[in-house]
Parts: C-alpha cells; sequence; structure tokens
C-alpha cells in the first residue's frame, strides 16, 4: 500500500520559519518526481514545489525566494524549508508525487499569524 505521511506543520508568526517532512512508503520514492501543495480555506489545492529525480526543482510564484523543496532517497522522505512565512502561507500541505498522484492524505496544517 502507497502511503505518504506529512509532519511538521504548526502555528507561526509572521516571519517565522517551518520544516515539512512527507515520508513515503509502498512505492519506489526515489524515481519519482515529487511534489508539495497547499489548500486554503475555501480555495482549490495548488502546487508549491516540485522536485525531480536528479533535484531539479519548481516553485510557485509566491514562495519563491522563501520556500525550499529537497528530497532524501534514501530515507525515502521530502522535505519543505520554510522561510518567512506569511499570513497567506496559511493552508493545509500536501505532498504527493508529481505524476501518478495516489489519494491525499491529511496533510499538516500551517498557521502564520499577524
Amino acid at each position: 500500500q502507497v502511503q505518504l505521511v506529512e509532519s511538521g506543520g504548526g502555528l507561526v508568526q509572521t516571519g517565522g520559519s517551518l520544516r515539512l517532512s512527507c515520508a513515503a512508503s509502498g512505492r519506489t520514492f526515489g524515481i519519482h518526481v515529487m511534489g508539495w501543495y497547499r489548500q486554503a480555506p475555501g480555495k482549490q489545492r495548488d502546487v508549491v514545489a516540485t522536485i525531480s529525480v536528479r533535484g531539479t526543482t519548481f516553485y510557485a510564484d509566491s514562495v519563491k525566494g522563501r520556500f525550499t523543496i529537497s528530497r532524501d532517497n534514501a530515507k525515502n522522505t521530502l522535505y519543505l524549508q520554510m522561510t518567512s512565512l506569511k499570513p497567506e502561507d496559511t493552508a493545509v500541505y500536501y505532498c504527493n508525487f508529481a505524476h501518478d498522484q495516489i489519494s491525499w492524505g491529511q496533510g499538516t496544517q500551517v498557521t502564520v499569524s499577524s
């Protein structure tokens, strides 16, 4: 059974930092493009960042320069380092395969207070 489990969210003040983790199991993690996504209340789920097998990254314009996506294939784990957080970053954050996505997990809540 393929499973992705997100963790690391929390409540931070504007300008703060958080590091999200996504533990993968049940599929060969190291051969897939991975992504972080987020969904704010009342809005659609959008891509935040993706990372290829070789480490090529893509970022949404809204997070460029503030967020860093990385992966540790040996640990089957995806990360999202978030800095200079803003209230508009408040959302539930999810990880998933960029292609051949599986059902969305519970995600991890990130709340940025002003």
